[in-house]
């Protein structure tokens, strides 16, 4: 046996060095594609339609359909349905109709609203109307398919929707600017007025329209191109307080439209004329006509209104979904039980119709061109917070590649939907928010519910006399419903202001964008008399327009201030006693304050000793 005559050498312990970019996935490596939609297998088909349980399931549909009744009902809380689960046939049928039913009003009504009557309005034809309703409904079917099932961009690293539940319809905001153009068209002369019996009539404008369409699809590049920008740059351009202001100043706006509808009516009847054809609403001689804000008219939008709150309070989830429709039919009936509706649109309506039944000439309106990219814009960052929505409701994280890459792709389609919608003959489209609420309350964010949803809206606008019920009513009627509807817009900007630390930079900055925008918003045209101009000179003209434009648009306004005062003011730290005085609570004295402001004088000392001693 060998003698060991020395002692091993003692090996050193192995050194793991970590490498922070070691096994770490690159960004533009991480597979995306379980989020573009895949077509069904045969077998997927046959289990979903061929079965009992592929139409039926388990789900528990009471649910959707008992009433609420406080102090009885006891809560029942739903499985959750996720984007990709197997979602029972009827189950989808019935989510589909509850977020059409939710869409109705709000796709329909800046339809209603751009069409009427008015200075602010086109003066179509019951015809024309009925066609732009039904366009409305089709192309919001038709664009929503494209954001729920989400395309790779030749095999880049760029997609074309969300792929998630999140349908997009007829935005609000681009109908201010509508108004204030339409406005100066008529003004200018482009669009033409007659006098009748003293008033001033305002003549049916198709060219304006067509004028309309023609700019926004010029300015929908702007979406298309920042849509591959990073959503962090574009926060940080347009912040919340940028947004939350403009948001706000739209509502505000479009309130005022809404409480003109509900007053009778947006036509020469409004300034109460004491002789002529439109001493009543909507004119003499129309089925039990009244003077403008009459107690029937308001009477008429109060029941809309209304019914909307009783709905609120006992309704079952479904009908909560579908409150608004269910007021309008309410106030409906109500106009139908008692005389005040008007049948003819609905005898010139066709049975059946699609898109460029009615087509209008495409150009370009010079003067609308600023408002409309601080529009396209605004809608860009709005869909941001939609988007982020739709992701935290349907429980998918809100961070990370998958995340941006939803934001891209949904930017994207809004800004294409921009382009779209003008060259189906409609206004603009972006994401809808309202929608949100409904995954949230049913706790189904299945795409297949989404599918149905756009079958249905594209169906409600293919049968032209669905479009027709809505102008068989009275304004009132609207009125009571655009006005509920609007005033939900100003809550979401006080949502996004809400978020703000609220010091005295915020506060500065907010009251200096309100008071121009608001100011505008509730004296229309108090600040477009400043500019005038009578040469021949196209260039000239078209600038002063713009600028009218501009300064009759209070959201234009209030978002050219604040975003410009953001960019200049610098960041302080809030001072101590700001906090504290803002709390709801008793007033502070005299001599408390003081101690606060040598407290805080105290606190701004001491930082900067430590800036200077680091």
């Amino acid at each position: 046996m060998t003698e060991i005559t020395h002692q091993p050498e003692a090996r050193a312990s192995p050194v793991f060095i970590l490498d922070p970019q070691a096994n770490r996935t690159k960004e533009g490596d991480i597979d995306l594609s379980h989020t573009v939609q895949k077509l069904p297998t045969w077998h997927t088909v046959q289990q979903s339609l061929g079965t009992r349980s592929g139409w039926l399931g388990d789900y528990d549909y009471g649910f959707l359909c008992m009433p609420t009744l406080p102090g009885f009902s006891v809560p029942r809380i739903p499985p959750f349905f996720g984007l990709r689960d197997k979602l029972p046939m009827l189950l989808a049928i019935i989510m589909g109709l509850q977020h059409s039913l939710a869409m109705i009003a709000g796709v329909v009504t800046p339809a209603l609203i751009m069409s009427g009557t008015g200075k602010n309005a086109l003066n179509f034809s019951p015809a024309m109307r009925t066609q732009m309703i039904s366009t409305s409904l089709i192309t919001s079917g038709l664009l929503s398919l494209v954001q729920i099932t989400r395309f790779r961009l030749f095999g880049s690293r760029y997609y074309l929707g969300t792929g998630l539940l999140s349908v997009v319809g007829t935005s609000f905001i681009f109908l201010p600017v509508l108004q204030s153009s339409v406005a100066n068209m008529y003004d200018s002369g482009f669009c033409q007025t007659s006098q009748v019996g003293g008033a001033t009539v305002y003549e049916s404008c198709p060219e304006a329209w067509g004028a309309f369409l023609g700019t926004c699809m010029v300015c929908s590049l702007l979406p298309i191109l920042l849509s591959f920008m990073p959503p962090k740059v574009l926060k940080r351009i347009f912040p919340p307080i940028v947004t939350g202001v403009t948001v706000l100043l739209i509502g505000v706006h479009l309130v005022t439209s809404g409480m003109t509808q509900w007053g009778g009516g947006s036509g020469p009847c409004k300034s109460n004329p004491t002789t002529g054809p439109f001493v009543d609403c909507p004119r003499v001689g129309a089925p039990m006509a009244a003077p403008w804000g009459s107690a029937q008219w308001l009477g008429l939008g109060s029941s809309v209104f209304f019914t909307i709150m009783i709905v609120e309070f006992f309704g079952s989830p479904f009908m909560k979904n579908a409150q608004v429709v269910i007021g309008l039919i309410v106030g409906m009936i109500i106009a139908w039980t008692c005389g005040y509706t008007d049948s003819s649109s609905m005898h010139a309506s066709p049975v059946v119709t699609f898109l460029w039944t009615k087509t209008y000439k495409l150009s370009i309106y010079p003067p609308a061109i600023i408002p409309l990219l601080i529009t396209y814009t605004l809608a860009m960052v709005e869909s941001i917070g939609d988007i982020t929505a739709s992701c935290e409701v349907s429980q998918l994280s809100v961070e990370g590649r998958e995340f941006e890459s939803r934001l891209q792709g949904g930017i994207l389609a809004d800004g294409i939907a921009g382009m779209l919608a003008p060259l189906f003959m409609n206004s603009p489209m972006s994401c809808y928010a309202q929608n949100n609420g409904i995954i949230s309350l049913t706790r189904c964010a299945n795409t297949m519910a989404g599918y149905m949803c756009c079958l249905f809206l594209v169906l409600m606008g293919v049968f032209a006399k669905f479009g027709a019920l809505f102008l068989m009513m009275p304004d009132a009627v609207l009125g009571g419903m655009t006005t509920f509807l609007f005033a939900n817009v100003i809550v979401s900007g006080f949502r996004i202001l809400s978020f703000l630390p609220w010091t005295r930079r915020e506060r500065f900055i907010v009251a200096a964008a309100m008071t121009l925008g608001m100011g505008t918003s509730l004296v229309p045209g108090v600040l477009t008399h400043m500019f005038h101009y009578s040469g021949s000179n196209a260039f000239v003209s078209s600038l002063i327009n713009s600028a009218n434009i501009v300064l009759d648009t209070g959201f234009a306004l209030g978002a050219i201030i604040s975003c410009t005062l953001n960019a200049l003011l610098p960041n302080m730290a809030p001072m101590a006693a700001e906090p504290i005085i803002d709390r709801h609570g008793a007033v502070p004295s005299n001599k408390e304050i003081e101690n606060m402001q040598v407290e805080a004088q105290s606190i701004h000392e001491s930082m900067l000793e430590g800036k200077h001693t680091h």
